[in-house]
């Protein structure tokens, strides 16, 4: 069975799929991110469902993405031949106008190409809809064209191949001579909208779909301005962080598998298909300093409609159409990722009260403003009215970022969200000479600052919680949010404290405390990038550098990172690939890259996000 980082991500901005190094396409959720999946072999080997495609006799396999798209390409080097495998699922643009309006075929494209010698090939299409719980029914619509039907979904497969059927799947077997393709697609509707066969896609249709998604990702990435170190990553993280981003509202997904475990084995088996506030704002946060301003727009809007303009209403997560109801269920059937259960859908974090949440949006707006992006009348009330409720909450306990899953407490990150959200919002009315709010917001700010100097660094560190002496990778960014200077005494101890008890060969733990799950995950890649932009603000560069390219040196071959790592074995864990990696290298590598290039401050207090706009804002007058 693949191991995690053994997948490479292909997507259409509506949903997404997973490609095995072998070449089997083992998760695939139609027509959303969070639909049920069509292939899960990834949670169960045996009742899973996949999309094969099995050259004979293998003796190498190598792949990539083609510079600056989704498009991936797996050469497997054969007895007798070469065989060049390119998968995508195609997209095309609405509006040339409005890059992040994206046409989505619902399907995946397949090109089987013989690039030497011969090449003897077994494909296989074999769904198990609704999460492996039934096998559906398949039919030959001719000789080139199946379907294959079950409850509400339908998969329509076309190839420029014969194919055959059976009870369990549409195969295909052929043997490709050097320069011969064979072209199959397996395209999803609902089976309500059932297909004439005659209106299969023939090779020349399968081409154009495959040319057009290749040029709307080179179009996409054209609008990159990142020019510093490590550029390959970078943009490869923009890619992804794009790949999760549903088209049709604007929403990021945290990552497109359900259940994937943070330890092998373990019970940590939660479903990221949604978006959560904070991972998505920060998300934007980073494609915004990479030049990215429609995503950030587009996200607004969707915010926007989410909150329905009622500060008070506000969850920490949505469904991607801001569906509140993400019921938490397990399901049975399924075995988990090798042996890990149990499988979830739904996740139960949607309650809980988290809120860090109100700094991250109101983060996001000062940044969004400061960039010169529009605020209406009703976008200022509705920040106003979030900032309002920040004054009246912000002493209650929280689950914090971590969604510990235990007794709610007064955790450090989570206030110091509190006083971002202040913060700038106190910014944000100045500007505008809103001096009545200014007025209202400001001794609530600076309570908050007094209650982390003397409730969360009772012993001169930042603690994970009030009344709690343990570390927690979060205080990490009491520095990278303004609180405080990377010179003060009490961040200085706190990242040799972090350092000391949280980090095992260049990678961090989130906290070492109870939470109320039974032990076991690994270390955290996000907390991992913290550390490096902390010491990168700090001026100790050569320790940031180290550190980073360990922190590279994790990323699979195809350059996609899960939530988390095992520091001994290197194996990835966790949801993949997860958006709150991905977004943490760019932003890590743009800061490396400014201080080696003498632009970062060393001394004073700054909001590291700010200062990356800042620099994308002075390069853009030049």
């Amino acid at each position: 069975m693949n191991r995690i980082a053994d997948y490479a991500l292909i997507g259409d901005c509506h949903s997404a799929a997973l490609v095995g190094r072998d070449g089997a396409i083992d998760w695939a959720c139609f027509p959303r991110f969070d639909s049920p999946a069509v292939f899960c072999r990834l949670l169960d080997a045996e009742r899973g469902g996949a999309f094969e495609i099995v050259p004979a006799d293998v003796r190498e396999t190598r792949r990539a993405y083609l510079d600056d798209t989704n498009v991936l390409v797996t050469t497997f080097g054969c007895a007798r031949g070469v065989l060049e495998l390119t998968d995508c699922m195609p997209v095309s643009p609405l509006d040339p106008a409005e890059p992040t309006k994206v046409r989505s075929y619902h399907s995946i494209l397949r090109r089987l190409r013989c690039r030497g010698g011969a090449v003897d090939i077994s494909a296989t299409v074999a769904p198990r809809f609704e999460y492996g719980l039934f096998a559906p029914r398949f039919l030959l619509t001719g000789e080139r064209s199946a379907e294959i039907v079950g409850g509400a979904d339908a998969i329509w497969v076309s190839a420029s191949a014969p194919l055959q059927c059976d009870g369990e799947g549409i195969r295909g077997r052929w043997r490709l001579s050097a320069g011969e393709d064979v072209w199959m697609e397996a395209a999803w509707s609902p089976t309500s909208e059932m297909r004439d066969p005659s209106s299969a896609p023939d090779a020349t249709e399968l081409a154009r779909r495959l040319n057009s998604t290749i040029a709307f990702w080179l179009t996409w990435m054209r609008r990159c301005w990142y020019e510093g170190e490590h550029g390959g990553h970078v943009r490869r993280s923009a890619l992804v962080l794009k790949a999760l981003t549903y088209a049709p509202t604007g929403a990021v997904v945290a990552a497109p598998t359900t259940s994937l475990p943070e330890a092998i084995g373990g019970v940590r088996n939660w479903d990221y298909r949604y978006t959560w506030i904070r991972d998505a704002t920060l998300t934007l946060i980073s494609l915004f300093v990479l030049g990215f301003r429609d995503e950030a727009d587009e996200f607004k809007t969707w915010l926007e409609r989410t909150g329905a303009g009622r500060p008070q209403d506000l969850q920490i997560m949505y469904g991607i159409l801001g569906e509140r109801s993400l019921p938490e269920r397990e399901l049975p059937h399924l075995v988990g990722h090798r042996g890990s259960a149990p499988v979830r859908i739904g996740n139960g974090a949607v309650k809980q009260m988290q809120l860090d949440a109100y700094g991250q949006i109101l983060e996001a707006g000062y940044l969004y403003a400061k960039a010169g992006g529009r605020l209406t009348p009703e976008n200022w009330r509705f920040l106003a009215g979030l900032t309002d409720i920040v004054c009246t909450r912000w002493r209650n306990p929280d689950h914090g970022i971590w969604e510990m899953r235990d007794a709610p407490r007064h955790f450090t990150h989570s206030k110091l969200n509190c006083w971002v959200a202040l913060d700038r919002a106190t910014r944000m009315a100045a500007r505008q000479g809103l001096t009545a709010e200014v007025e209202r917001w400001k001794p609530e700010r600076d309570a908050i600052r007094a209650y982390l100097l003397e409730e969360a660094a009772p012993t001169g560190w930042f603690q994970q919680a009030a009344g709690l002496a343990a570390p927690d990778a979060s205080t990490l960014l009491v520095p990278a949010l303004g609180l405080l200077p990377t010179t003060h005494p009490a961040v200085l101890r706190t990242i040799d404290i972090v350092r000391r008890d949280l980090e095992c060969e260049g990678i961090v733990y989130r906290y070492l405390t109870s939470d109320g799950l039974p032990s076991g995950e690994g270390a955290f890649l996000l907390c991992s990038f913290w550390l490096v932009d902390t010491l990168t603000h700090a001026g100790r560069l050569e320790e940031a550098e180290g550190l980073l390219a360990r922190l590279l040196a994790l990323a699979n071959d195809v350059g996609l990172y899960a939530e988390e790592v095992d520091p001994t074995s290197r194996e990835a864990l966790g949801n993949f690939p997860q958006a709150f990696a991905h977004m943490a290298l760019v932003l890590s590598c743009a800061h490396l890259s400014a201080a080696k290039a003498g632009h970062v401050p060393f001394q004073g207090t700054h909001d590291y996000a700010e200062l990356a706009l800042d620099r994308l804002l002075a390069r853009s007058e030049r």
